[in-house]
């Protein structure tokens, strides 16, 4: 079976997006889903990206998303893969609004597009909802100690602020904290230096796709683990090492707003 597919990323955060709205691609069943994830995103013998991203029509709201990380896993929600879906939208011109709401496994979330002035889509934004936070937890992790704030944004975040962020081994404590046995369902870990109240600097090791250039949810994570520990102002700049995020926790209404671009790569067809 030949699959249409659009490559797009938010930040360096890539996806392999399958339109199933326009077709059906009826042996793509939900068994298949996690096969089907591990073989197009795999580097050399795939496309390579961090997982697919399906576009789905929604009894609940104009549109849903469902994410498969590279490892074939189900993922909640993803804040770079939401921008993208939102512009996919935009570009094909599947509607004719400036917002539009999508359905999640992590609830239903909205995106505006955010024109410039000459009017033209430049970013997205997307309220994420209310976070939760679920306490500090204090955890030996092969001989270092660290101190990681629980955090959820609809899905699992381990937040742990350091002070040299270029200093932090991701690639080896990332695996350890994502599998850790206080974390049921495996978790995002978050590594944040402090730069001033407004300006951060993350890096992420993201759960079930190892490091990446960007997580939307962990940056937003991030922020409200920051300014919960009066780390950080609510309306913070994220440097991720794909570019930037703009994340505001609004202190009236208590949701978070991530605020950023997206990026379409190309058009292709795969064999399934």
């Amino acid at each position: 079976m030949k699959v249409l597919f659009t490559k797009m990323h938010g930040l360096g955060n890539d996806y392999i997006f399958i339109d199933r709205i326009k077709n059906k691609y009826p042996l793509l069943l939900d068994d298949n889903l996690p096969k089907v994830a591990r073989y197009i995103s795999k580097e050399h013998f795939g496309v390579a990206s961090d997982g697919i991203v399906l576009i789905e029509n929604s009894s609940k709201a104009d549109f849903k998303m469902r994410i498969f990380n590279k490892d074939g896993t189900e993922a909640e929600m993803c804040g770079n893969g939401i921008r993208c879906f939102a512009k996919y939208i935009y570009d094909n011109k599947m509607t004719a609004r400036n917002k539009i709401s999508i359905e999640t496994l992590a609830g239903i979330k909205e995106v505006e597009f955010v024109k410039n002035k000459e009017g033209i889509v430049e970013e997205y934004k997307v309220n994420m909802g209310i976070p939760k936070i679920e306490g500090l937890l204090r955890l030996n992790v092969s001989n270092q100690l660290f101190y990681i704030n629980k955090v959820s944004m609809g899905n699992p975040h381990g937040v742990i602020f350091v002070r040299n962020i270029d200093k932090v081994n991701v690639e080896k404590y990332g695996p350890l904290i994502e599998n850790n046995h206080n974390f049921p369902n495996k978790t995002n870990v978050e590594f944040v230096q402090v730069l001033d109240k407004n300006l951060i600097k993350m890096r992420v090791w993201e759960r079930g796709s190892k490091e990446t250039y960007a997580c939307g949810t962990g940056a937003c994570a991030a922020v409200v683990a920051g300014s919960n520990q009066n780390l950080t102002n609510r309306k913070v700049k994220v440097l991720l090492r794909g570019g930037e995020l703009y994340i505001n926790w609004e202190e009236k209404s208590n949701f978070v707003f991530m605020q950023g671009i997206a990026t379409k790569v190309f058009n292709g067809i795969i064999e399934i």
